[in-house]
Formats: C-alpha cells, sequence, structure tokens
C-alpha cells in the first residue's frame, strides 16, 4: 500500500520459534488473541511485546514495504528493504503480509482481516486512515470488539495533533530533554531514537487494560489514544511538578543535576571508563553513602573526618551553611580520585560484596558480553542466514513460571506470509462475552492489588492500575521510610516526607496501610490482605521478601492461583542478582548512559534514573497479561523482571549494530545519521533553547532561505552533513535573539519540524498539555490539594482518573483493617497491642 512516505503495519503474533504460515498451539499468554500491526517504526515495539506474551501478530505492509525497512542503520553497507536494522529489531516472531489499501481489493482485504482481529495498532498521522474510510469509527462498525490503538506525536486531538515531529522535536516537547545534558551547550537527546518507544511500551500495557475490560465486562472494544509526548514526559522523573508546585527547579548537568547551589555528582571518571555511583543523603540514600566512604577510608583514601561526615543530614548542612560548600567539592574530589583508582570490573564486585551503590558505565559490547545477562539467558541467538549468520537478541521483558517465553523468529520478508494470510478461513475475535454490555467505568474496577512496591520503578507500574480502576493496598513502614519520599521536588520547598512531588505522583489514587513487616504478627495481616487480593507485587531487593516470609512459594501454597511479580534492578537470578540501588544504575549497566553525550566528551547520561521510566511500563503489561491467562486458564505464576533488562529492547538497534558493524554505537550529541540539520539551538533568555530538523531537501530549502542563506539551499543531505558545524551555526545566529513560540509556530507554518524545549513552566503552559488534562489538581491529606501528572494515554469509552494524591503512611489503615479485612475493634486493638500499627 502506498502511504505517501508513511508506512502502516498489520501485526499477528507468531507465538513459537517457526515460520510456518500458521501460528503454532501453546500455552502463550496472549495466544488467542491476533493483533493487526498497521504502524511503522512509531509502532512495531508495541505488537513486538505483545508478540512476545504470544500474541499472533500480522505485520501489514504496503507494496514497497514498511517504512522501518528503508530506515538505516543496514546490516550491510548499502540500503537493503530486507536488512534494516531498526525493522529487523522489532519485528521478529510477526508474519508480513502485503496489502495496498489505495485500490479496492486492498480495503476488502484489510476490512478482511480486522473482522477476525481482536486488536489494531497503527502510527499514522491523525486523520490518514479517516481520509481512507478506515479510520476508528469505519473499523468498529465492522468489528465492534476490536481494540484500536493510534500511536502519534502529540495525540489523535489537540491543538499540536497535526505539528510535524520527529524524535529530536518530541523530545525536546515533553520535557525530558530539558535536563540532559552538559549546562555549558545545548539539552540532548539520546543518540539512539527513543521518543517512540516510549508510547510503545505505554500502548503494550494499555492494550492489555482494555482487553481485561472487554473480557471480563463488556465485550466491546474502544479507541486508545497515545501521545510520544506525554509518554516520554515520565522520563523528566516528575521534575515538570515544580512549577505547579511551587518547587525550586532542578539545573542540566552532564552526570548529575544542579540543586541550588549544588552540583550533585552522580557519574564518574574510573581507571577504564566511567561508574555511576549514587553518592547522595538523607534517610534512605546516606546509609550506603557511609559504606562508600569506610571502603575509601580503608584504602588510604580519605580520613577519619572524612568518612564520618553526617551523611544522613547532609544536604540540610550544606544549605543552611553550616557545612561550606567547597567542603562538598572536595569531598567529590577525593571520591573521584578513588574511583580513578578502579577498574570498572573492580568497582563491579565491590558493589556486590560491600552492597554498594554503583554500577559501571557499559557499551554496547559490554552489554553483549554481560555475565549477568549470559547467566541468566537472556539474549535469544537468531539465525539471519546469508552472510549475516547468527546474531545476539534481547529476550523476553520478564521471566514468567507457568508462560515460559519461546524465542522468536528472525523478522519476515517483506509479503512472506501474504497469501497463506489471505487464504486463511474467516476469524472471529477471541471475546467471551455473547452479548456486549456498554461500560463507562473504568476498566480495571474489581481488580485488586497487595503492593510492596517503593522508590520509583515499582510503583509507577501501579499507579498505571490505579489511573484505571484497580484498588491499590500499599504496605508501608515509617520504620523503612520510602526512598521516594525524601526526593524532590517538594511542595513549596518543604522537605515533608508527606510533600514529595515525585512521591505523590507515583502513588496517587492508592491507599496505605502502615505496618511493621519484621514483626511476626504481620504475616496474619498480610495473609488475609493475600486472600482478598488477586495479585501482589514488591519491587525489594531479592531475597527481601523471602526474609519477610512473603515470598511467592510461601504465598502460594495458601493462594495457588497468586500472580506475583517481583522487580528489581537486575532480576531475581545471576551473579549481579544482589545488586541493589536504582534507575540510574541500571541505565548505566544496560548500555543507556554511554550513548548520551558529545562526542568530545565525556557521556552525560539521560536525566535521572532512565531505566525507571521504562519498566514500569512492561511490568504492567506483564501484570496484565498474567491476569488475562489466569481469566482463560485458572491458572497463576510469578513475574520475575530484571529493570536492566527489561529496557533492553529500546536499545536492541544499537546492539545489532554493534554486531554487524564491529563497533560499539556511540553518542552523537543532536547529530542523527538521516536529516541534517537536526539539532538545538539557542534562543533569547536564559536556558532557552529550541530543536529544528529537516527531514528532506525541501525543508532545508525553505529553511536556508530563513536563515539568509539561499546559496546553500540545494545542498543535498551527504553534502550537508560535512558542513553540518557550519550549517548549525548560521541557524543559531539566526535564532539566538528570538522566542520559542515565535520561532515553533513560523517553522511549523512551512511545513518543518520544531518545538521548544520545554522546562516546567513551559509544560505546564503548552497548550496540548491542557488539552488532554496532562496537569491534574487533586485532594491530598496533608497538602489539602496538590498537582500530579494525569494518565499517559487515553480511552473512548472507559476514560481512566486519578482521586486523589500519593497518601500519608498509614492514611488508610484504620479502612483497609475495618473495610477491607472485616476486623472488629478488639482485633486492632491486639495489633495495635503489639506496636505492629505505626
Amino acid at each position: 500500500m502506498s502511504l505517501s512516505g508513511r508506512v502502516t503495519q498489520f501485526t499477528f503474533v507468531m507465538p513459537c520459534a517457526t515460520l510456518s504460515a500458521m501460528p503454532a498451539t501453546n500455552t502463550s499468554m496472549l495466544s488467542p488473541y491476533r493483533v493487526l500491526d498497521l504502524s511503522d517504526e512509531r509502532g512495531h515495539l508495541c505488537s513486538a511485546v505483545l508478540a512476545g506474551f504470544g500474541a499472533d501478530v500480522i505485520v501489514v505492509e504496503p507494496p514497497a514495504g514498511s517504512s522501518a525497512r528503508h530506515r538505516g542503520p543496514f546490516a550491510g553497507d548499502t540500503p537493503d528493504p530486507e536488512a534494516s536494522l531498526e525493522y529487523w529489531a522489532h519485528n521478529r516472531g510477526k508474519r508480513s503480509v502485503v496489502i495496498d489499501v489505495n485500490t479496492t481489493e486492498g480495503k476488502a482485504q484489510l476490512l478482511d482481516l480486522v473482522r477476525g482481529a481482536d486488536i489494531l495498532i497503527e502510527s499514522a498521522d491523525p486523520g490518514f486512515w479517516e481520509g481512507l474510510g478506515l479510520g476508528y469509527a469505519d473499523l468498529a462498525a465492522v468489528n465492534p470488539a476490536l481494540i484500536h490503538t493510534s500511536i502519534t506525536a502529540f495525540g489523535s486531538e489537540g491543538p499540536k495533533s497535526t505539528w510535524l515531529a520527529t524524535d529530536l522535536t518530541i523530545a525536546a516537547s515533553s520535557g525530558q530533554m530539558w535536563q540532559t545534558g552538559d549546562d555549558d551547550r545545548a539539552p540532548l537527546r539520546i543518540s539512539l531514537p527513543q521518543a517512540y518507544y516510549h508510547p510503545c511500551v505505554e500502548g503494550a500495557a494499555a492494550v492489555l487494560i482494555a482487553l481485561y475490560e472487554r473480557q471480563h465486562s463488556s465485550g466491546l472494544g474502544q479507541h486508545i489514544d497515545l501521545s510520544a509526548q506525554q509518554s516520554l514526559n515520565q522520563a523528566a522523573q516528575s521534575m515538570l511538578l515544580s512549577n505547579p508546585l511551587n518547587a525550586d527547579p532542578i539545573g542540566r548537568m552532564a552526570g548529575g543535576l544542579k540543586l541550588g547551589p549544588l552540583k550533585v555528582q552522580l557519574m564518574w571518571p574510573c581507571k577504564d571508563g566511567h561508574v555511576s555511583v549514587t553518592f547522595l543523603f538523607g534517610a534512605a540514600l546516606g546509609p550506603p553513602t557511609q559504606l562508600l566512604m569506610n571502603w575509601i577510608y580503608e584504602e588510604g583514601g580519605c580520613d577519619e573526618a572524612t568518612r564520618d561526615k553526617d551523611w544522613i543530614n547532609y544536604v540540610t548542612l550544606l544549605l543552611d551553611g553550616t557545612e561550606p560548600v567547597s567542603e562538598y567539592e572536595r569531598v567529590k574530589q577525593v571520591v573521584g580520585a578513588f574511583l580513578k583508582t578502579k577498574t570498572k570490573a573492580e568497582l563491579m564486585e565491590a558493589a556486590i560484596s560491600k552492597r554498594l551503590l554503583l554500577a559501571p558505565v557499559t557499551t554496547t559490547q559490554d552489554v553483549l558480553d554481560s555475565p549477568q545477562f549470559s547467566d541468566r539467558e537472556f539474549f535469544e541467538q537468531v539465525d539471519q542466514g546469508g552472510d549475516i549468520g547468527t546474531l545476539t537478541y534481547p529476550g523476553a521483558v520478564a521471566k514468567f513460571t507457568a508462560t515460559p517465553s519461546v524465542a522468536l523468529p528472525k523478522a519476515p520478508a517483506l509479503g512472506e506470509h501474504t497469501l497463506a494470510v489471505l487464504n486463511e478461513p474467516p476469524r472471529v475475535p477471541h471475546v467471551p462475552i455473547k452479548e456486549p454490555k456498554p461500560n463507562t467505568n473504568r476498566p480495571l474496577e474489581g481488580l485488586k492489588i497487595l503492593d510492596f512496591m517503593w522508590v520509583m520503578a515499582g510503583p509507577a507500574a501501579t499507579r498505571v492500575l490505579a489511573d484505571w480502576g484497580a484498588d491499590i493496598v500499599r504496605l508501608e513502614s515509617a520504620n523503612r521510610i520510602d526512598t521516594a519520599r525524601t526526593l524532590q521536588p517538594f511542595r513549596d520547598n518543604v522537605a515533608d516526607p508527606d510533600g514529595s512531588g515525585l512521591f505523590n505522583n507515583m502513588n496517587a489514587g492508592k491507599r496505605d496501610l502502615a505496618i511493621d513487616l519484621r514483626k511476626p504478627e504481620a504475616r496474619d495481616v498480610v495473609y488475609d490482605l493475600l486472600d482478598w487480593c488477586d495479585v501482589v507485587t514488591e519491587s525489594y531487593s531479592p531475597r527481601g521478601m523471602k526474609g519477610f516470609g512473603f515470598d511467592y512459594e510461601t504465598l502460594r501454597r495458601r493462594k495457588p492461583d497468586l500472580i506475583m511479580s517481583s522487580s528489581c534492578l537486575m532480576g531475581q537470578s545471576g551473579p549481579h542478582t544482589s545488586l541493589a540501588g536504582y534507575g540510574t544504575m541500571a541505565a548505566a549497566i544496560s548500555g543507556f548512559f554511554n550513548i548520551t553525550g558529545w562526542p568530545d566528551r565525556d557521556p552525560s547520561g539521560p536525566f535521572g534514573a532512565y531505566t525507571d521510566y521504562v519498566s514500569p511500563r512492561l511490568l504492567a503489561a506483564c501484570l496484565m497479561a498474567a491476569v488475562e491467562h489466569r481469566r482463560e486458564t485458572g491458572e497463576g505464576q510469578y513475574i520475575d523482571l530484571s529493570q536492566g533488562e527489561s529496557s533492553m529492547p529500546l536499545l536492541s538497534t544499537a546492539l545489532l549494530y554493534t554486531q554487524t558493524k564491529g563497533q560499539v554505537y556511540s553518542r552523537q550529541g543532536n547529530s542523527d545519521p538521516l536529516y541534517v540539520p537536526h539539532g538545538v539551538y539557542a534562543l533569547a533568555g536564559d536556558d532557552e533553547w529550541v530543536a529544528i530538523v529537516c527531514t528532506n531537501d525541501d525543508q532545508w530549502k525553505t529553511l536556508a532561505g530563513l536563515v539568509g542563506h539561499s546559496d546553500l539551499a540545494d545542498l543535498t543531505v551527504s553534502e550537508r552533513r560535512g558542513r553540518e558545524a557550519e550549517l548549525n551555526g548560521y541557524i543559531e545566529a539566526w535564532s539566538k535573539d528570538k522566542q520559542g513560540s515565535q520561532i515553533e509556530l513560523h517553522l511549523q507554518s512551512l511545513g518543518i519540524p520544531s518545538h521548544q524545549v520545554n522546562n516546567s513552566p513551559r509544560m505546564v503552559a503548552d497548550l496540548q498539555a491542557q488539552h488532554r488534562r496532562h496537569f491534574r489538581e487533586i485532594p491530598h491529606e496533608k497538602q489539602g490539594n496538590t498537582v500530579v501528572e494525569g494518565p499517559r494515554f487515553q480511552m473512548s469509552r472507559t476514560p481512566g482518573n486519578v482521586l486523589r494524591g500519593g497518601p500519608t503512611i498509614g492514611q488508610d489503615t484504620f479502612e483497609i483493617l475495618t473495610d477491607v479485612l472485616g476486623y472488629d475493634g478488639d482485633r486492632i486493638a491486639e495489633l495495635a497491642t503489639a506496636e505492629l500499627l505505626e
């Protein structure tokens, strides 16, 4: 199908490692379901996640092939639609069907497939499919059970829905870019495009939430609307809440952040590269810092006075002047000098043996050679055939005990399955409800989750489920304060555990029971909650739940159909399983840090705990897939999710590049291998920037004239690449005295992708964010009202909502004990006497 340069696809997920035209029967979680993927490089990862869960995915391509097939890098030296690494990365286990939707016959063929499909994914610009008579309303009329998922830059509707966009301009619009990079240069994107990957992994969870509602309540499908701007915004780590919460913003700094007068360093040079070190302070982070300083002292790297500083109250001491900032800078020099004496391997060994919060910054080759990933058999070996031979791909996003993954075969050749699929017998959607019952309640109402999650990666997953109606009871202890309660931004800059914008954002809509799990009496309460719930989630370090006596094997003896997930840095097994820490460390050890930065400088890494923004979406998808499998079979299971592994699909193309090119994938600043110019340029004002991209020669001709260099308008893309620094200089000379809103609107009107780099105030004022109600003012127990970010996707029939801010410690203890567990006053008094309740 000829789609004006953009290719759409349908997807039929192969649940087993075979390239036969028909999928084999298996016990995969989603094997009863067919997915049609009408997307391109902007949506393929979404259906790839579903394929990994066993769905039958059919990629429908135009006669020339998906646009992803024509995007480099390629396995060989020349462009080849059968050798695109981007296409290979996210289309394994699918079948390819060629249909030309611009013909009457092609439309009829597509509609025949739609009639039997359960799920459809597309990523065309808003209005494209409607123009062909194949929009959501048209397809729903053919198949009312269809779950139709649209992935676009800004959403299907709103003032920016028709704006031209690329990875760079979406990163600028999301607010994530504003916090990434060096403070003396332009903000940065991650050098491997990421913007559309975020709505893809979020879309997989959204599809399964809609599927739960269809299978349990209505028997009907609906439309899911995903915005890349809004999805990628989660990678800003709630920092864009600083403006609505009246909190000071953080500042951009390579390998760390600026907090007022403090330059907080989180990445350091070592003997043979770089290492991520969580050198932070406070009740949760001060003790690990003490362990690091003990080691430095033991090896003669510092004196006792330096070792024994008050690392718990150190930030307060710095901010009130008791400890000079110059002394903090000296301490950082001490730490830096020590780290330079150690190799990455030595530091990794110490991190495990001494329980330090540090991890090496890896290259793509390091990732492929990782003993941890090897021990867990994470990677899958795929025979590409021909001269390429066998390549290593990221495997399943999690390990499931009842439905273990099966290695997926290589991506299909163009049209490989056309005849077989189009000649299959008619199929009907897999819907157990024979009489549809329209429902407008939140889709997960009735799903009950017992939540042992803390910090960011775990709570972000259950926050998604809470938005869509799940009843989340989180267990918390004042004796071990959740690290998220100690992190910025704070309401009115008051460091109150109940005023953390990050904590409130990650835990909005949940209920809280404060209980001391160390006490023997806690077992009976947890068991009663186990009887109540459908799912148990936890994100402690490995063996943490076993220490409490609440590991999966113990709990399933009481509840055989239990679904339980464990989310941690490196997974529940392997030589690095005991590495405890945060998403900054997982991002470093999984390869994201090294590919972010300027080529002439040390890596900067993406801002914050990058894998903490990817893995929660996939964890939510894993949980919903397991819930669906239990509905279908009655079988529960255990989910072992490594935050590092689950984020790896976002690096698949880079890992394939390293294997086929024989070199590591490197950081490129804001440059791009396909487009020139492709940069972020200074505007009038302090730290004000705009992203501008020319994706074709016509756009360049227009921009060249606009910036006063019409003499360069005829340069080809290869010629522009050779003069990229020069051209960037001309563009910035033109932009630096202009306002961002002035430039972005003008360039969009001329057909050139552009967007100002949003920070917190600009994101609040962003008309598209306002249209999608991104920021929500909601009730809060202590603050009266607070502001959080709303649901990041929309559903047409069963909208999500966030009802209240994150709970204060123990806010709902009495309600849970009485209303959920049915305890009377005497039972509650017994628990209080045992000092179990907090």
